[in-house]
């Protein structure tokens, strides 16, 4: 089991008044399978998302990722479990405007000391069909593009774990499509496990099981098709 949450209820301070944003889940996701994480705005599939991903401590219960109790670690030990563990996709892409498309797919390699960090990125980089676009800096791409970058740095430290939150949200219609055509794809090749947030049905659908927040309650739990990883 990669990704274990008992009981876990999340609560956030506004004023006077405490505000529960998450109630009681269970939740487990066993390894190389795929889950999207649907339902309204509002609904708690973000926080949700940011407590499998060890962003944050839950209020109550118990979140274990990688077989590691996020609440037991510090600050730091959970930075750590993360960069050795986890990759993540979002929605503004976050990639370092500084930093070329090569560059920003190899940065995980270079801060864990890993070797041949550019040759790796280059092969990811091709895999996402980026291989001409190497030295162009973020601001220079599409946003399918800089998205497609991202997807590749966060496959590049080999992740047993791929976070992605709204991965198609400011992208159109068709340029989406591609994308999750390539998420899907390095993850199956990979072998890596994917939670990814969404309101795109069409998306969600292309996952091994859904499951739907409502008023941070989780209301649905369907396995859709079984794995081929």
């Amino acid at each position: 089991m990669i990704l274990k949450l008992n009981d876990v209820t999340q609560r956030f301070k506004s004023g006077q008044h405490e505000i529960e944003v998450l109630s009681e889940i269970n939740l487990e996701v066993t390894s190389g399978e795929s889950l999207a994480i649907v339902g309204p705005s509002g609904s708690g599939k973000t926080t949700l998302l940011g407590l499998c991903a060890g962003l944050d401590r839950p209020t109550l219960g118990r979140v274990e990722l990688v077989d590691k109790s996020i609440g037991e670690l510090s600050e730091d030990q959970r930075a750590v479990l993360r960069r050795d563990n986890v990759g993540f996709v979002f929605q503004n892409f976050e990639l370092i405007s500084s930093l070329t498309a090569l560059e920003n797919v190899s940065l995980p390699l270079d801060l864990i000391g890993a070797k041949s960090s550019r040759h790796t990125a280059m092969e990811l980089l091709e895999k996402v069909g980026l291989k001409d676009r190497a030295h162009h800096y973020p601001t220079q791409m599409s946003g399918g593009e800089q998205q497609r970058v991202a997807i590749a740095r966060a496959f590049s430290n080999n992740p047993k774990i791929v976070f992605a939150d709204e991965p198609t949200g400011n992208l159109d219609e068709e340029t989406g499509a591609k994308i999750e055509d390539i998420l899907f794809n390095l993850n199956q090749e990979k072998g890596t496990t994917l939670v990814l947030v969404t309101h795109n049905l069409e998306l969600a659908n292309k996952a091994h099981r859904i499951i739907e927040l409502k008023q941070g309650k989780l209301t649905r739990d369907q396995i859709l098709q079984k794995e081929t990883i």
